[in-house]
């Protein structure tokens, strides 16, 4: 038995979960997050005993492990999150671990950034064929509920596909020697793994949205401040602007996703386009013709044709306002635990998607000033991937 929104016991079967990794990230996000999806806490694993023991009595798990490999061998389980720190080198640490769970049998989610360079993402593929299990990436940004209802938008046949999307994030593009001795010296550059740690979350909306970009230009001042510039197949351009610099106590992410319609005209008529702000804030923009030079009255048009807003209320105590729906977390780890048990392939977070973020990362020690082609993620060249709306 589980407990529903309403507080209402229900009769619906839940993932037997194992967390590998009991950090602050985990305690603020992932363990809350378990209450409202269809997940059971068995086991925590850590190693620092009294941490794994501590995480395990606070959160209602029944074991306690301070050795990932004696967890997975004893404990029966259906699935494990891996949440864990960068190796000494920098690197994320879970393509290991992940393939480890995978051959015993587990289906995993492992966080962002899943790696720093492609081939570790590969290895997961390969495996996950092999054992028919699955792994999906945590990137939380493709569950942000602000992201998910532009997506809807930006996809319904009414907004007449995608020209262009421009995405802001207060990140700082490392200079090109500082990435090439991050990635093929093994040195940890701070500049080249915060740049891997934060560029996958614009990287994931766009990706979510376009599919995996076909080529990639970008150009950065000496603080490392810069724009990025993807072309895809099906027509549609993106920007990512890198906005280091930026006050961090304000909005300081922002997504415009921008139609087709209307590019016959300049844009002056019928044309559409949709802004998030700060990933709390939705503006779907449309307006009715005008004809220019004689429009007498602005207030013209249906609601339907007009401008709509969604944003979120604080006066009541809604899922909806809390940070861990208003951030993805809930939808990430729903989305995992819901397509395993139906038995469905994930609707964002795919190994796919993130060979193709990663791509992008290891593409940029390219250097600046040219543009660079980028290769089709692996297991996507199958007939029809891009023909789902994304720019008509």
């Amino acid at each position: 038995m589980r407990i529903d929104f309403k507080g209402n016991l229900e009769d619906k079967r839940e993932l037997r979960c194992a967390v590998i990794g009991c950090g602050s990230h985990a305690f603020r996000n992932i363990f809350p997050t378990f209450q409202f999806t269809r997940t059971k806490l068995i086991a925590t694993c850590d190693y620092y005993a009294e941490k794994a023991k501590a995480y395990c009595e606070k959160f209602g798990g029944e074991h306690y492990y301070t050795d990932y490999r004696e967890m997975l061998a004893r404990e029966r389980l259906d699935a494990v999150f891996v949440i864990v720190s960068n190796t000494e080198a920098g690197r994320p640490g879970y393509s290991a671990i992940a393939a480890e769970c995978l051959r015993a049998g587990v289906n995993v989610m492992i966080e962002k950034p899943p790696a720093a360079v492609t081939s570790e993402i590969e290895m997961l593929m390969r495996l996950s064929k092999e054992t028919g299990k699955r792994v999906m990436v945590a990137y939380k940004k493709m569950f942000v509920q602000a992201y998910r209802k532009a997506k809807e938008l930006a996809l319904a046949e009414d907004f007449g596909g995608i020209s262009m999307m421009t995405l802001m994030n207060p990140e700082q593009i490392p200079s090109m020697e500082d990435l090439q001795k991050f990635l093929y010296d093994g040195v940890d550059v701070k500049t080249s793994r915060m740049c891997m740690e934060h560029l996958c979350h614009p990287l994931s909306q766009m990706i979510s949205l376009l599919g995996a970009p076909e080529s990639m230009l970008y150009d950065r001042n000496e603080c490392g401040a810069g724009v990025i510039v993807f072309q895809f197949p099906h027509g549609a351009m993106a920007t990512l602007h890198m906005n280091c610099g930026m006050a961090m106590n304000g909005g300081v992410e922002r997504t415009v996703i921008i139609s087709r319609q209307g590019l016959e005209s300049g844009g002056r008529s019928g044309g559409r386009h949709i802004i998030m702000d700060n990933n709390l804030v939705l503006t779907y923009n449309r307006n009715p013709s005008f004809s220019y030079g004689d429009e007498t009255d602005f207030y013209k048009g249906t609601p339907n044709e007009n401008t709509a807003v969604w944003q979120p209320e604080f006066s009541r105590g809604q899922m909806f306002n809390k940070g861990l729906f208003l951030l993805g977390y809930f939808g990430e780890i729903n989305e995992f635990a819901e397509a395993i048990l139906e038995n469905r392939p994930f609707a964002d977070g795919t190994l796919e998607q993130a060979w193709a973020a990663t791509q992008v990362f290891e593409k940029l020690a390219e250097g600046p000033g040219k543009r660079i082609p980028l290769a089709m993620p692996p297991e996507l060249m199958q007939e029809g991937y891009y023909d789902s709306g994304y720019c008509r």
